[in-house]
């Protein structure tokens, strides 16, 4: 029994050494784990034609994800934004969320402004029941369960802007715009509405994104007499197609679907005011919570920066998924979609709520005139939030599919027109221009 004693009590301190060892290894991974960021990835065009309006919808985004380090962060954790270039390349957009996907281990997307760039990330979303969250109005046509749209569908946008324009500019419509899926697509339904208002398409021409070369365009819109252009450009291509309508003297009113703030800052102001866009936001919105959210925005960036729709709903997109992500009391991609459903926010724009239907916002509307200063008069609004029909019940899901299976498949399995040889001229078998019968 006396040999005993010091055996049992060198047992007894191993064990309590191993017991401290481990509490000790418990304590450490514990620390680790909350000190580890929760990594989300901003895939938008930061160079290419599309830096003109994506760049800025990056920062808000960014802005948002600050706010939300600065008041303690998500589930005791900071947010790292890892930003990558999608270049206005759609394919690019495709490779860089697998990327950060599978090797950046990010939680959640945030990203796009082309349907093309969109289209390109939802099969790597869905592929990997990932998340993205698009920020910008589109052509509808789409839902997904690993997708949630922040930015508005047609019947939220574009169709009430073009029932507007016949009643206040008249019945006589030129369509122009970027030949890729959402404008094809818009107008398509665009034209459809129009016979609905007994009204009619004069002229309907597409340039590739990202052509500079808008003096054909601009002719044919000469020609057609038209009361309105419904305008569907995007990117750069706008400068000359503005620069061209002011040339050419073609006082013919403009609505606009892809305009808004921060490209008025690269237009000629002067020559721009007058026309018409149609947004969810304005920076011109009188509200407290938007002149709070413009105040914090040119305290970070600068006096002479701008807010506009898109970039709103960046910044909205990041707030919605942080209120999933403390319901859920995780970042789990796949856990977390059944916790967006029905969210709401009161935004800048107003009060927002995702659709347990379509996971599309439920959205205000509102249609601004352009002003010298590079701001817009509201002059018509639907302040009631609009809830979000991606299709349009004239045509079954499987129809809309078919035609977007058969402009991609037109494209050479692309979701943009290929650019056009500076030396081809323009023709009817190409689809770029179609002179409607007066």
């Amino acid at each position: 029994m006396t040999h005993s004693l010091p055996a049992a009590s060198a047992v007894i301190r191993t064990i309590t050494t191993l017991f401290f060892c481990a509490l000790c290894c418990i304590m450490v991974a514990s620390c680790t784990e909350k000190s580890e960021t929760i990594k989300v990835g901003v895939l938008h065009s930061l160079t290419g034609t599309m830096a003109i309006s994506e760049k800025s919808v990056v920062d808000a985004t960014l802005m948002a994800i600050d706010e939300i380090n600065a008041s303690g962060g998500l589930l005791g954790r900071q947010i790292e934004a890892v930003v990558v270039d999608g270049a206005s390349d759609w394919p690019a957009f495709a490779r860089e969320a697998e990327a950060l996907i599978t090797q950046k281990k990010v939680a959640v997307i945030f990203g796009g402004w082309t349907s093309a760039s969109r289209k390109e990330m939802k099969h790597v979303v869905e592929k990997h029941d990932h998340l993205l969250f698009y920020p910008v109005q589109y052509e509808g046509l789409e839902q997904s369960t690993n997708i949630i749209y922040t930015g508005a569908t047609p019947n939220q946008q574009i169709m009430p802007a073009v029932k507007w324009s016949v009643e206040n500019h008249g019945k006589r419509v030129f369509l122009a715009g970027s030949d890729y899926v959402f404008p094809r697509s818009a107008n398509k339904i665009i034209k459809k509405q129009l016979i609905a208002l007994g009204a009619e398409v004069v002229g309907e021409y597409y340039i590739p994104l990202g052509d500079m070369n808008s003096d054909d365009m601009t002719d044919a819109i000469l020609r057609s007499n038209a009361d309105i252009i419904l305008n569907t450009i995007n990117g750069g291509s706008n400068l000359p197609f503005f620069k061209q309508l002011n040339q050419k003297n073609i006082n013919i009113p403009v609505m606009s679907f892809s305009i808004a703030e921060d490209e008025l800052l690269h237009l000629d102001i002067k020559a721009m005011a007058g026309h018409y866009s149609a947004w969810n936001y304005f920076q011109s919105l009188p509200s407290a919570v938007n002149k709070a959210f413009v105040a914090r925005f040119k305290y970070k960036y600068g006096e002479s920066r701008t807010t506009n729709a898109a970039m709103e709903a960046g910044y909205v997109g990041v707030y919605l998924w942080s209120s999933a992500v403390q319901a859920a009391n995780t970042t789990d991609p796949s856990t977390l979609r059944q916790f967006l459903k029905g969210v709401s926010y009161d935004a800048p724009e107003g009060n927002v709520i995702i659709s347990a239907i379509n996971n599309h916002l439920w959205k205000p509307l509102y249609i601004g005139q352009i002003r010298e200063d590079g701001q817009f008069d509201i002059v018509w609004s639907q302040q009631k939030p609009i809830r979000p029909l991606p299709f349009p019940s004239y045509q079954t899901i499987e129809q809309w599919n078919e035609y977007l299976n058969t402009l991609y498949q037109g494209w050479g399995e692309s979701w943009a027109a290929p650019p056009r040889v500076s030396s081809a001229p323009m023709t009817t078998m190409e689809g770029q221009y179609f002179e409607h019968s007066k």
